[in-house]
């Protein structure tokens, strides 16, 4: 069967997941990335990729940093950008998510950055799509329950590329709640699918998936015999707003055994980089001075975000 994400000639259409996505169009999208880095640096803020092209962003749970940052793309890449509060709006008043999705398509609506707390969400709006004949009209996932983030997955990916120039002989740990993270799952499909020899996921039996090795990991319980010889260090927010039931002792109890300090970082290369997809609980999955450390790339994550949104939208969009 065709990928969904991709159109009869392998081109990316929608962006869903990154589970399944051939490497060499995941390589496009972070080059493509990397050529919006160099006109940031060289101070041109805006291109017109997308002029005359509307991007609606339908946002179904909150997310100030992930809508910001597409809303910053959008309008760098000289794109209509309409902000839409779903979750407190048409959906409140009894009207179905496809309902909402047919009456923005019939404003001409060209993209649609979607978050939703069901998995599964914006793939429904990619098939709609497709079955109403409007094959000009784009879906990026901006994050579907435990499912996927795949632009925080490949602004993770650009970060390390970035950093350690590619994948081959690499370690990378992630660390702490994998079992609620749909960015955990994201960046985890996007290091095998780019070669990463060990991918590493760190956590306690309760915050690991069942049957974690399948996904192509090392499962550690002991952060500390995790971290040995990493060369990138992902550490997770706790999802508690996901959790169902007391899943950890205490936040101090967690701190003790996987927030990262400086003594923990230690036993990863001298070299090793430390990122987080934010926002941070300091002194519960990782120490101030690691945080704000040399050795942190978590400000340029949130910089290397904002290219990424862009590449993945004008080129879903149909711009090069």
């Amino acid at each position: 069967m065709r990928n969904p994400q991709l159109n009869a000639q392998g081109e990316l259409t929608h962006l869903l997941t990154l589970e399944g996505l051939p490497a060499d169009v995941i390589g496009a999208i972070l080059d493509t990335a990397a050529q919006f880095v160099s006109i940031g640096e060289r101070e041109v803020k805006k291109v017109p990729l997308l002029r005359g092209k509307a991007v609606f962003n339908l946002f179904f749970e909150n997310s100030t940093r992930t809508r910001t940052t597409f809303e910053i793309a959008a309008k760098r890449l000289s794109a209509d950008v309409i902000n839409l509060n779903i979750g407190v709006s048409s959906t409140s008043k009894g009207e179905t998510l496809l309902d909402t999705i047919d009456n923005l398509v019939a404003m001409d609506a060209d993209v649609f950055v979607v978050r939703h707390a069901q998995s599964g969400a914006p793939h429904l709006i990619a098939e709609h799509l497709a079955s109403l004949g409007r094959s000009h009209v784009h879906v990026v996932n901006a994050g579907d329950g435990r499912h996927a983030h795949p632009t925080q997955g490949l602004l993770d990916l650009y970060t390390i590329r970035h950093y350690k120039q590619d994948f081959h002989g690499l370690t990378v740990a992630i660390v702490g709640d994998v079992l609620h993270s749909r960015v955990a799952r994201s960046l985890i499909h996007g290091l095998t699918a780019l070669g990463t020899p060990e991918v590493r996921v760190i956590g306690p039996r309760t915050l690991l998936p069942t049957a974690a090795e399948t996904l192509g990991v090392r499962v550690f319980h002991d952060m500390r015999d995790g971290l040995r010889g990493c060369d990138a260090v992902v550490m997770l927010r706790l999802q508690s707003e996901r959790m169902n039931g007391a899943l950890l002792p205490s936040a101090g109890e967690y701190f003790k055994h996987y927030g990262l300090t400086q003594e923990k970082l230690a036993l990863a290369r001298p070299d090793a980089i430390v990122m987080h997809p934010g926002p941070m609980n300091r002194g519960v999955e990782i120490d101030s001075p690691v945080a704000d450390g040399e050795r942190s790339v978590i400000l340029p994550q949130v910089t290397f975000g904002i290219a990424v949104r862009m590449a993945v939208m004008s080129i879903v969009a149909g711009a090069r």
